[in-house]
């Protein structure tokens, strides 16, 4: 009885070893940038979400509004989503009242998104986005962009691995030829694929 625990208990640790051996790179392959290293709330429940499940895609940032002259650039967005999605693109938005055109409560906002402009791309809660009361996120984009939103549908490019980031004003909207080209740039980059 003894041997035969003692055989167990030998091919439960290889098999373990094993397991680990082969799972190791893949948990590895894709290291969170500093830039993604936040929790938000996602709009429509409000649930946690780690922005880590982003890396190794190119990630475009967005501070939304819905009662915004540039409000319709959500279809583009949306567009945008659609279209390089596959490619490892995803729009984060961020609702915000700093501009004073966001006054609704998270679930209308929700409904607004999705029901007038069929925004499938991440949204999270309505949000601070500049000076001293905005979220880390948009802190360290500030930062290291030299530049805070100046008005809502301000944009941050970044690249999968979080080094490179540039802002764009809002007035450059989704289909802009600078914007796409961003984009498309960092999409063909060498680096970590989703």
């Amino acid at each position: 009885m003894h041997r035969f625990v003692f055989i167990l208990a030998w091919l439960s640790l290889g098999l373990t070893a094993a397991h680990s051996a082969t799972d190791a790179p893949s948990a590895a392959a894709i290291q969170c940038p500093r830039i993604l290293q936040h929790t938000v709330l996602r709009l429509q429940d409000e649930k946690p979400q780690a922005l880590c499940q982003y890396a190794g895609q190119v990630v475009v940032v967005v501070n939304t509004a819905s009662f915004c002259g540039f409000t319709p650039q959500y279809k583009g967005l949306e567009a945008l989503y659609a279209k390089y999605k596959d490619q490892g693109l995803v729009v984060l938005g961020f609702p915000s009242n700093d501009f004073s055109q966001e006054p609704d409560s998270n679930s209308k906002i929700a409904d607004f998104c999705e029901n007038t402009f069929g925004v499938k791309f991440p949204m999270f809660v309505k949000t601070t986005v500049r000076g001293a009361d905005a979220i880390p996120l948009f802190k360290q984009l500030s930062e290291q962009t030299g530049t805070a939103p100046k008005w809502n549908f301000y944009k941050y490019v970044i690249s999968r691995d979080g080094q490179h980031i540039k802002s764009f004003s809002s007035m450059t909207g989704p289909q802009d030829k600078s914007f796409v080209q961003e984009i498309e740039k960092q999409l063909s980059a060498k680096g970590t694929a989703p």
